[in-house]
């Protein structure tokens, strides 16, 4: 226990911080956990908004903000590239023409 005023004083306000902290980790946790089981644009804006809330009051280091954020932008990208439907098909003649004529012939080197 603290023996000296300004070390009672300074207990106090490191308690009322962990309070804080705690409860701003545990928001942020929720809302993380919700936006990677849903997948929705709008989630995962909501748990942006949250993590750089955490990082610039310092409860969550810069760096593990953006692997948080990294991490669910993956998430987002792999769910939209997953409900994305094909809408033209092309004639299998043409993709392969269109795969050759895209290769540039390689330059010969002089010796």
């Amino acid at each position: 226990m603290p023996v000296t005023k300004t070390a009672k004083r300074a207990l106090r306000g490191s308690r009322r911080k962990e309070k804080v902290n705690k409860k701003i980790l545990s928001k942020l946790e929720s809302v993380v956990r919700l936006a990677k089981k849903s997948k929705k644009e709008n989630d995962v804006r909501k748990a942006f908004s949250f993590i750089d809330r955490a990082a610039k009051k310092k409860t969550i280091h810069k760096n593990k903000a953006a692997r948080i954020k990294s991490n669910l932008s993956k998430l987002l990208i792999k769910a939209k590239s997953s409900t994305k439907v094909k809408t033209s098909k092309a004639p299998k003649s043409l993709k392969k023409r269109s795969s050759v004529s895209a290769r540039k012939p390689t330059p010969k080197r002089k010796k």
